[in-house]
């Protein structure tokens, strides 16, 4: 801590907030927006509201690969836009600190959120998207414990039809019971019962017990003239469970592989072509994702910086577009390699050349060319496009009125004042 001095300390304070508030809200409005749809599936689908948050906690690590870059970028931003406004940039660089020795900190942190944006895309990521297919999966085929919905039949083995009235005590208690049961021979079973419970067995995991009280058993089937009618006290219907089926092992998509498994599958010339692509894409699409936050502090500086004698955040506005755009540009680039419509390493390095070079021509702009304004240019456009609305609407005029009206006001008041008066505007 001896080598950062008081300034690095300051511009740390002036960083860290943001940045931290940025990550927190990007995160939370992803996770908002998928949480709606997760509740939707799982009370379709009639599974337990509790795996929602299973689910989201694993589509974290898949957001926080863009709300970290957005973050940082942000955070630095947000402090040399307030060092800019309040005149304090201006004496630190008239006391000999240039851009590149104020960004010592924002480097720090940048190198320590790329070590963590490593880990999250080359490792956590690929897991938890594996996780998070595994749990639509039991969803869907009831291993996580689906209830029967009540008010409504539930098939079960195809031969088997059972609707329950209401449930009670957390569904331990069940109430107007009907089954309906058929056999290969065609004969049917039509049970009704005032009330029931689910009952496991030991001997077999893979059948329950529904244990009926005060009902009826109506038995029909080809072989009888008339219908037979049993009243009974109580009855165990046994029910056997369908057999769930095991989820494919990690690896069926290219975003659950981790790094080194897609160096080991991208470059083998002995698997197919297909598979090639689609691995050396996705192995591409993470590296320049992370390797694109070295250029942040530098697009953070260039953009967070107005003219003077303007307070202008276009900047925030254009930079903020500009990192969203590319990561989709690398998300077509992505696809089109996976493809093999392009060479998956120009598909994505492409563009990351391209946009590393406009970063530092935008930063070499601001740092060393006196009176240089990379975004000048889009600040007079912004400027025009703002008076013209003004005057579209009829805000410049009502200003006016209002001048001359206060104006005016002022001018009756002098003349109404005895000689020697002064008043205070």
């Amino acid at each position: 801590m001896k080598s950062f001095t008081a300034i690095d300390r300051y511009i740390a304070r002036l960083v860290i907030v943001p940045m931290l508030a940025t990550f927190v809200l990007a995160a939370s409005l992803l996770v908002l927006d998928k949480m709606l749809r997760l509740f939707d599936v799982v009370a379709t689908e009639g599974g337990p509201v509790g795996i929602v948050f299973k689910m989201l906690a694993n589509l974290l690590p898949e957001y926080a690969s863009l709300a970290i870059p957005l973050g940082l970028l942000m955070g630095i931003l947000f402090a040399f836009r307030k060092l800019a406004t309040s005149s304090e940039l201006d004496v630190m660089r008239a006391v000999g600190l240039g851009y590149t020795r104020l960004l010592r900190v924002p480097y720090v942190l940048t190198i320590l959120l790329m070590a963590l944006n490593f880990a999250n895309v080359g490792y956590l990521q690929p897991l938890s998207a594996y996780y998070y297919e595994q749990l639509g999966f039991e969803l869907r085929s009831g291993a996580l414990g689906a209830s029967i919905k009540v008010g409504e039949f539930t098939t079960l083995k195809d031969r088997m039809a059972l609707r329950i009235e209401s449930s009670r005590d957390g569904g331990r208690e069940l109430r107007g019971i009907f089954a309906r049961v058929a056999n290969e021979k065609g004969q049917v079973l039509s049970i009704s019962a005032r009330s029931g419970r689910f009952l496991a067995t030991k001997d077999s995991p893979d059948t329950i017990i529904l244990h009926l009280s005060d009902g009826q058993i109506v038995q029909d089937g080809p072989n009888l003239k008339t219908p037979r009618v049993l009243t009974f006290s109580s009855h165990d219907l046994p029910i056997d469970l369908p057999k769930i089926e095991q989820f494919r092992r990690r690896g069926g998509k290219e975003k659950e592989y981790i790094l080194p498994e897609l160096l080991k599958l991208g470059w083998n010339k002995q698997l197919p072509q297909a598979l090639r692509n689609e691995t050396q894409a996705s192995f591409s699409f993470r590296m320049v994702e992370v390797v694109m936050m070295l250029l942040l502090p530098l697009l953070a500086v260039a953009m967070a910086i107005p003219p003077k004698r303007s307070t202008s955040a276009l900047g925030v506005f254009v930079s903020i577009v500009m990192v969203v755009a590319y990561h989709k540009v690398n998300q077509y680039g992505q696809d089109i390699g996976s493809l093999g419509r392009v060479d998956p390493l120009l598909a994505l390095w492409g563009p990351f050349a391209v946009f590393a070079a406009l970063i530092v021509w935008m930063y070499w702009r601001v740092a060393y060319v006196p009176g240089g304004q990379p975004i000048s240019g889009l600040e007079k456009a912004f400027a025009v496009i703002v008076r013209f609305l003004r005057k579209a609407t009829g805000v410049d005029r009502r200003n006016r009125r209002r001048a001359a009206a206060g104006l005016a006001l002022l001018a009756a008041q002098d003349d109404q004042a005895p000689a020697g008066a002064v008043h205070a505007v």
